[in-house]
């Protein structure tokens, strides 16, 4: 049995607290669909209390003024303390959400490096210089912003969260954190272990609750000046303008309807394998799933026949199981909505995997891996965002098609291209309209790149350098180092000895 609390607080300025106004939600076990606890549910003054705490922390405390290579030690620690709980993360994640333990361990060792990639960047990190010889130097001078407000998703929260935090707390800001309210428990991890790292005092403030009522109390308030948010494109854009009148910075992750685009001379097997672990991994709850497949003629129907048996042999079971591979949906919400797609699907495409239940399973969040093949460009389940396990299929015949197909959304995120022509790879992976593309490749990351999309998938983007760019100010010093050559105003009129003597 795992080891469960009954009921999570906040964590602000040091001190886990309740609700000013004692509010509570319940929190759903995705296998049962049954509470199994309560979380402190933060409303407006719940995130002022959090807010001022961070802003005390960011104006008085020492966190901003710390060199960096002192932050560096203590996000060090804090990699080694994720790294050694992971065991433990794992479980709470995979409870909470539904995610299969095996994929819930490798988001837990995630979540230590990108403490750890953050730490060595500020203390890596260098500012451009430049100089006209003999007269002035130039410098660009980075310092932290304030209060960073980090709004994070469901699908893998813990290590989310640590891309978030790592680079606004390695920058010097603090940080308020509200945690999607469908899985707040390994959130509440975090107090504990920034606080044996020796995080100072309000660095980190945590308010779980309802995105319409923490969440946008957070994204308002006019003491935090910058919004870090991974979510729904709908959600993005309410974001978009409760920050406008505040002309906060603005970072936003989020959806995706990505394609895999796989020609006639790509390795097949390799292509298969990449793709049903693009859409099926992570319970098909992931941005950048390649959910929409689209396969050149020639080679489609053994690619259809091929993929759909694959799928079927997909192993859906409890999320505890390591055996697991698709787990629950996160919340009977979510289920809903994704299985009323699938029926959707069934109106719109050939159903060639899945569909509904996977037998054995007739109570919980669970659903089959479902295909569909022969799913024409207009169908809502080749163009809207299902984030579950189910992917639409698609041929062409020409490059030109592949691309206006692939570009033929509204969604921006993410691209996998297959195919053996160097030439064709690289070219086409330039058109596609998407912020990320992989050639031959399923979704690794390497974390100096910039992560973000275009259109409707985001603004901004975060990573590497990029992470730096937005959690800092960007102040230009210029310094004179010879004559100073000022154009004068208001200088006086030159006399004349006449006038001298008159």
């Amino acid at each position: 049995m795992i080891d469960l609390p009954a009921h999570i607080q906040h964590y602000i300025g040091g001190h886990s607290v309740d609700s000013i106004d004692g509010s509570t939600f319940e929190v759903l076990d995705p296998v049962t669909n049954q509470p199994y606890l309560t979380s402190a549910a933060g409303k407006s003054a719940d995130i002022d209390a959090a807010v001022s705490a961070a802003r005390k922390a960011f104006t008085e405390g020492p966190w901003p003024r710390m060199l960096p290579r002192e932050r560096s030690r203590i996000l060090h620690r804090i990699a080694d303390l994720v790294e050694s709980r992971d065991q433990r993360l794992a479980e709470l994640e995979s409870y909470d959400s539904g995610l299969p333990i095996t994929q819930a361990l490798g988001q837990a060792r995630r979540a230590a490096e990108n403490f750890r990639f953050f730490a060595d960047l500020i203390v890596a990190q260098r500012d451009d210089t430049y100089k006209v010889p003999g007269r002035q130097i130039n410098y660009v001078n980075r310092k932290p912003i304030g209060v960073a407000g980090l709004i994070t998703p469901w699908n893998t929260p813990f290590m989310l969260e640590s891309w978030k935090l790592g680079p606004a707390l390695a920058t010097g800001n603090t940080v308020v954190l509200k945690p999607a309210e469908f899985t707040p428990l390994s959130a509440s991890l975090w107090s504990g272990i920034f606080e044996e790292a020796g995080l100072p005092e309000g660095v980190f403030n945590l308010v779980n609750g309802l995105g319409e009522e923490a969440g946008d109390a957070l994204v308002k308030d006019a003491d935090v000046p910058l919004i870090s948010f991974t979510g729904e494109s709908r959600t993005g854009q309410l974001i978009f303008a409760n920050a406008a009148p505040h002309l906060k910075g603005l970072s936003m992750e989020l959806g995706g309807k990505s394609p895999a685009i796989v020609f006639a001379d790509a390795d097949l097997e390799a292509a298969i394998n990449a793709t049903i672990f693009g859409v099926f991994s992570l319970n098909g709850e992931r941005c950048t799933a390649g959910s929409r497949i689209l396969v050149e003629r020639p080679i489609y129907d053994e690619f259809v026949d091929r993929y759909a048996a694959q799928a079927r042999r997909v192993v859906v079971g409890l999320p505890s199981d390591p055996k697991t591979e698709v787990g629950a949906l996160v919340h009977p919400e979510h289920f809903d909505k994704v299985m009323g797609y699938i029926e959707l699907g069934k109106t719109e495409g050939r159903l060639v995997a899945g569909g509904g239940r996977p037998d054995g399973f007739e109570t919980g969040n669970f659903v089959a891996p479902t295909v569909f093949a022969d799913v024409p460009s207009d169908a809502r389940i080749f163009t809207e965002e299902i984030f579950g396990p189910v992917v639409a299929i698609t041929p062409f015949d020409t490059e030109a098609e592949a691309l206006e197909l692939a570009n033929g959304v509204k969604y921006g995120l993410a691209a996998y291209v297959w195919t053996n022509d160097l030439k064709r790879s690289h070219n086409f992976a330039q058109a596609i309209e998407a912020g990320m593309v992989w050639l031959n490749s399923n979704n690794v990351r390497d974390l100096r790149t910039p992560f973000g999309g275009v259109k409707a998938s985001g603004l901004g983007h975060e990573g590497g350098y990029r992470s730096i760019d937005f959690y800092t100010d960007q102040q230009a010093v210029h310094i004179n180092l010879g004559e100073v050559h000022n154009p004068v105003f208001g200088k006086p009129a030159e006399t004349t000895d006449d006038e001298q003597g008159s």
